[in-house]
């Protein structure tokens, strides 16, 4: 973002106080904004003090977030026809607070849509990386971000940047999966999505976006949130850096620093990595944000707090997030020349944010209350019909015997329903989720019965007895796990689950060391196949990758479903039925064994032959699914120029309907001064084939990522689709008039 006059002008004029309070983010939104006994809404005692501290407000976190943390429901929280109405508020109080005419940035939580009370949910990010759609979710987050800004809101926290490095973290579900191009390509949909192209939609329709968690913090180890990543700097830059470029590339205007700790750096105060990295190296020009608290947890490594606000605005912090050490930075910036430059420089990017989302006093005249709630509307529907094409993307069928899938509808009488998942809507939801308006979403239980109106659908609790099972023409077991919250919770500080989890299986804060299906489920799946003498499907709802070594051993078919959403009871059903086809890929390896993670299909070693008493400890591949109507792939071609390399291979559909079909390229590079991993994704699309037609899939892929690095004339790359074997070598420079000759042959 170029510095605009106006930004330099307000600089200039404020007081190193009024500096400070532009960086500081200090307030739980919930919190400064409550009902007027007289009608409408106020500005909270709370809120007024801060007002009064700093002459205005840097941003204010969550004023519509409404979930168990907050504690705001449809019985006090802010409905959606009263968002405009409040933010209207927040920016006059704000604006009026100072003698400068800045407005607050106000941000919300949008990690799969927006955080609020009647906000469009989507499926989660694993669940919509199964899709490996990017296409698609440029819609969605295009339309999220419409319901955002008609709202009022300026920026969008959305998880984007962790890779599932170890299924363990229980914020599995906040990823892309395990692969760093597939997460990057997804990332940089999320931003165009957003943003618009070249940021032309914020402030017009879309908001700016802040990207979580910068970095690696997927790679904690043991899965334990917010803890150490132990990685070199090779696979920080190969694995968990891909999504950030990407993200600067689509025109990222924030990003928000993680709360784990690289080879002991917290990520906080990390100048290699917010400065060196991402501005110098990347070229990022927006504001980086931390993450809530992070700045006050430096004081474990400073030793006091203002060295910590220091250190992180050494680093490369712009904005904290509800921190008290960042507040000291105005003391700081007077007793030392160097942090006040410090403080100038975080303070130009967060105004020349606000300036380009119009907070300056420039916003160009204001939209009626009427004509947002009209707006709210509209994207609001255009949100859900993309959710519920994203959820049905985000199934993946695991294993199908004897093609059991699709079943014919007319040929069930009676289907038993069991499992923890049968009847629980908010177990499609994930986390970082509102509490629903009744109705607005059905459980699989409902969903079958719409499904199955001929048929009898028993929905018995625990395990089916004899008589439930009796005359039953198939048994669906609806498996999983769970990242609802409870109101009854206890939170930490910074809104994850403090202590044992009530309900939830996963989510923030709620990790595990067992990966094995939570609640005994592998006793209810074995108890089902002794006594059914019908086929048995498992459905697993869940936020991470869970051992279905025993569940794919006891069932006829197995479908995976991850989170998908409030339109995912209805997704399934109608895989199952036949009403769309499943054709999703697994986006993380499925382990077989709970004591064989993490394993993942780019690591350097294969795990197989290692484990005594886990030989095998891959249950499912990366890249796994299968379908139920054949395609076919073949004439894999792959030429090498000097700096690209031209990759194409056929897909045939010899069916009477199109077929949608998922082609990963994968390939592994050898020949460096490294050891290859086992396998990369290289490139991967999403094409619909017609009926009884051939579609030609081209990739133009940069030389430099289909070769080792430093390879030269050792390179040698071996290309995997389906199985399909190619392999290239770089292309050989055939010298020119101009080029000089090797000295051999010099004369």
């Amino acid at each position: 973002m170029p510095t605009d006059e106006p930004v330099e002008r307000l600089l200039a004029k404020l007081s190193p106080r009024e500096k400070v309070g532009q960086l500081n983010q200090r307030l739980y939104g919930w919190q400064a904004v409550e009902r007027d006994p007289r009608g409408g809404f106020r500005l909270t005692d709370l809120a007024r003090a801060e007002l009064d501290r700093w002459g205005g407000l840097g941003a204010l976190y969550g004023v519509f977030r409404a979930d168990a943390w907050s504690g705001r429901t449809w019985a006090d929280g802010i409905r959606p026809e009263e968002r405009a109405e409040v933010a209207a508020l927040v920016q006059d109080e704000v604006t009026r607070a100072g003698g400068h005419g800045i407005g607050v940035l106000l941000s919300e939580e949008a990690p799969h849509g927006h955080q609020a009370l009647g906000g469009t949910l989507l499926p989660t990010n694993l669940a919509v990386a199964a899709g490996w759609d990017p296409e698609l979710l440029v819609e969605a987050a295009a339309a999220v971000a419409a319901e955002l800004a008609a709202s009022g809101v300026h920026l969008a926290l959305v998880s984007a940047l962790d890779l599932l490095r170890d299924p363990r973290w229980g914020r599995a579900e906040e990823c892309f999966g395990e692969d760093p191009l597939l997460a990057a390509e997804l990332t940089r949909a999320l931003v165009i999505g957003m943003q618009g192209a070249e940021r032309g939609a914020v402030g017009r329709g879309g908001v700016a976006i802040v990207l979580k968690h910068l970095a690696a913090q997927g790679e904690a180890v043991g899965g334990r949130n917010g803890q150490s990543a132990v990685i070199g700097p090779r696979d920080l830059r190969e694995l968990h850096l891909p999504a950030a470029r990407a993200a600067v590339e689509a025109g990222a205007l924030g990003f928000m620093a993680a709360y784990n700790d690289i080879d002991g750096v917290p990520c906080c105060a990390n100048r290699d990595l917010l400065t060196g990295f991402l501005r110098d190296e990347c070229g990022f020009d927006g504001i980086v944000m931390a993450d809530g608290l992070a700045v006050d947890r430096l004081t474990a490594m400073t030793g006091d707090p203002a060295a910590a606000a220091v250190a992180a605005l050494e680093a490369g912090v712009d904005l904290s997030l509800w921190d008290e050490s960042f507040a000291l930075l105005e003391e700081a910036a007077l007793a030392d020349p160097r942090v006040a430059e410090l403080v100038d420089a975080a303070c130009r990017r967060v105004l020349t944010l606000k300036h380009r989302a119009g907070l300056l006093g420039d916003t160009g005249g204001e939209a009626t209350p009427g004509a947002e709630r009209e707006a709210l509307t509209l994207a609001g529907r255009a949100a859900d019909g993309l959710s519920r094409r994203l959820a049905r993307q985000s199934l993946v069928l695991l294993h199908n015997a004897g093609d059991l899938l699709p079943l014919e509808p007319r040929s069930l009488t009676k289907v038993v329903l069991a499992g923890p998942n049968a009847r629980d809507v908010t177990a499609l939801l994930g986390d970082y989720v509102p509490p629903l308006p009744p109705g607005s979403a059905a459980g699989l239980d409902l969903a079958l019965r719409q499904a199955l109106p001929d048929a009898e659908v028993v929905c018995p609790p625990g395990v089916p007895t004899a008589a439930d099972l009796s005359g039953a023409d198939l048994v669906i077991l609806a498996l999983g796990g769970t990242s609802h919250r409870t109101y009854a919770e206890e939170f930490a500080a910074n809104g994850a689950i403090a202590g044992q989890a009530a309900t939830a299986t996963a989510g923030e804060g709620v990790d595990l060391a067992d990966l094995t299906l939570p609640g005994g489920q592998d006793d209810l799946v074995a108890a089902v196949r002794a006594r059914a003498g019908c086929p048995v499907v498992a459905v697993v709802v869940a936020g991470r990758p869970h051992v279905l070594t025993g569940v794919l051993a006891h069932t006829d078919a197995l479908l995976w479903a991850g989170y998908p959403g409030p339109h995912g009871g209805h997704a399934i059903a109608d895989a199952l039925f036949g009403g769309y086809e499943p054709v999703g890929r697994l986006p993380f390896t499925v382990p077989s064994h709970p004591g064989a993670v993490p394993v993942r299909h780019n690591d350097r070693h294969p795990a197989g032959g290692v484990y005594q008493d886990a030989p095998d400890p891959v249950l499912f591949p990366f890249g796994h699914g299968l379908r139920y109507r054949p395609v076919l792939l073949d004439r894999l071609t792959a030429e090498a120029g000097a700096d690209t390399v031209r990759v194409s291979v056929e897909v045939a559909n010899p069916g009477g309907a199109a077929a949608e079909v998922v082609v990963p390229l994968f390939g592994r590079r050898t020949g460096g001064r490294v050891l290859p991993r086992l396998r990369e994704l290289l490139a991967f699309r999403r094409v619909t084939v017609p009926a009884g037609g051939r579609t030609a899939v081209v990739w133009d892929l940069p030389a430099a990522r289909c070769f080792a690095e430093d390879a030269a004339d050792r390179a040698r790359t071996d290309l995997y689709v389906a199985d399909l074997h190619e392999t290239i070598r770089p292309a050989v420079h055939s010298p020119g008039p101009a080029d000089p000759l090797p000295d051999s042959e010099e004369s």
